[in-house]
């Protein structure tokens, strides 16, 4: 295709993703065959898998629950009919030679997804991003090349059926994103919203959630699109964003230099950072579709889909609205509490305790997140319940403790759980706000610091930061901070 005409018109690039995820259910698409991740190779087939003569696939019924779930969460439209095609192409990690797919009647289409995107130095916005589809298929093998990471070099290859037949939900964007950074949001997104679901682990590094990424660049925003070319099966965010910048200069070179654009598949190289060329792009006539002659039309009732919809969990970004507009938290706090749903379930639990929302979150996404991320646990395995966490913030908030007690204890809250009011009565470690106590000390504080009091009422003010840590330091932190700062201030003065 020709460069795109000169213009005035900034480059601007057009992208879209194609997210593959797989659908966490126990056995595969059309077969009883485990799903387990990590077993010896070739143990999870059977002749289905294998496509041997003679076998018919059966529909597993969770398959279609999960995909149906994960296309309300998208606003997708659910099809009233729809179909399974078979989609033709010959590669050694592809047994049966087809591989079985939806392609003109897919189980969903015409939704999209909110996507908050937050850069450093930039500010963070809102974006609604169109979703074309999502439909059900099989997934392929695995080759292994032996002497090289890549068919390129290997000496030979080993082919592992396990992941063949594991039922993958593809979800096809609209060409709606415009950066790096927009599609690394959007594959976060998705992911995130998967996982609240419970239809997919994500787990990007076995290949449970993957991301072909289309791209293109074209002379402003009312300008044709421009020459497409895929980046095949990214693994991780990071490499979405890196790849996307990447190719949108390359391609931007090209046409400036008067190179063309071919329309190709290219491989994303983590090492050298830069996308290279695989393959001439295949079209849809390729494949050479046609309906599976072994599998019915799939039909979702009317009372079916509502069903499964009364099962949904509020998802991230509805989370991410209320906890920002009901209870005043900021846009950062609100991100970092709904990327996972468990951190999401332990905060509202605390707050649900009558605990105050900031300090909660505070505690929630700084220490306590650093134990449970540090010792790979779980919340639910957490023994510091979130209403013993809700106590202690109340003691905060209340004045009975300081944050700076609540940090002795909290090691040994974390590790045992228990009643942080219980602890902080059998160690005498609650606040000091009887204000003749503090005063009491305050007055011998400025009698062994003749030299400082006079310094301070000589115009060195600074000098008040000093007592505060004096009495701090002599009450074991346990003062009333606001109380001692107030006496500390009348007593310096002279008052």
């Amino acid at each position: 295709m020709a460069a795109p005409a000169a213009t005035d018109q900034a480059w601007e690039a057009v992208i879209g993703l194609e997210t593959h995820v797989q659908l966490g259910t126990d056995s595969k698409i059309f077969t009883a065959a485990s799903t387990t991740f990590g077993d010896d190779p070739n143990t999870h087939i059977d002749p289905v898998v294998c496509g041997l003569p003679g076998t018919l696939p059966v529909l597993n019924q969770k398959v279609l629950e999960y995909a149906v779930k994960a296309s309300m969460a998208l606003n997708l439209n659910i099809a009233e009919h729809s179909k399974f095609d078979r989609k033709q192409y010959f590669y050694p990690d592809l047994p049966k030679n087809y591989q079985i797919s939806q392609y003109d009647e897919p189980i969903a289409e015409e939704g999209w997804i909110e996507v908050e995107v937050a850069e450093k130095g930039k500010d963070t916005y809102l974006k609604k991003i169109g979703i074309e589809r999502l439909h059900m298929e099989e997934d392929a093998g695995k080759l292994v090349h032996a002497g090289s990471d890549r068919l390129a070099g290997s000496t030979h290859s080993l082919v592992d059926y396990n992941r063949a037949g594991v039922a993958l939900a593809e979800i096809v964007s609209k060409p709606d994103l415009r950066t790096g950074r927009e599609a690394a949001e959007y594959a976060s997104e998705i992911r995130r919203i998967m996982r609240y679901l419970g239809v997919s682990d994500g787990n990007m590094q076995e290949g449970s959630l993957r991301c072909d990424v289309n791209i293109s660049v074209r002379r402003g925003p009312d300008a044709p699109f421009g020459t497409k070319v895929e980046i095949k099966n990214m693994n991780s965010f990071s490499a979405i964003q890196k790849a996307c910048e990447y190719e949108i200069q390359r391609q931007i070179k090209a046409y400036e230099s008067g190179e063309p654009v071919v329309q190709e598949t290219r491989l994303w190289d983590e090492g050298k950072q830069l996308t290279k060329s695989m393959r001439s792009k295949e079209g849809a006539s390729d494949y050479r579709y046609f309906p599976d002659p072994d599998l019915g039309p799939i039909e979702v009732s009317v009372d079916q889909r509502e069903a499964w919809r009364s099962e949904l969990p509020e998802l991230p970004a509805a989370k991410r609205h209320r906890y920002a507009d009901t209870l005043g938290l900021s846009q950062y706090d609100a991100r970092v509490l709904t990327d996972e749903r468990p951190m999401a379930d332990y905060f509202e639990s605390v707050v649900a305790a009558g605990a105050d929302a900031k300090l909660s979150a505070n505690w929630i996404t700084g220490d306590i997140a650093a134990y449970v991320n540090s010792n790979r646990l779980h919340y639910a395995e957490l023994p510091f319940r979130p209403e013993q966490l809700a106590e202690m913030v109340k003691m905060i908030d209340g004045g009975a403790i300081s944050g700076k007690i609540a940090k002795e204890i909290l090691p040994e809250l974390l590790e045992q759980g228990g009643s942080p009011k219980a602890i902080v009565d059998e160690r005498g470690l609650g606040m000091i706000s009887d204000p003749a106590a503090i005063t009491a000390i305050v007055d011998e504080l400025l009698a062994a610091h003749p030299d400082e009091v006079a310094a301070f009422r000589g115009g060195k003010n600074k000098l008040q930061g000093f007592f505060v840590g004096q009495l701090m330091k002599k009450t074991g932190g346990k003062a009333d901070p606001k109380l001692a700062n107030q006496i500390l201030s009348k007593k310096l003065k002279g008052d």
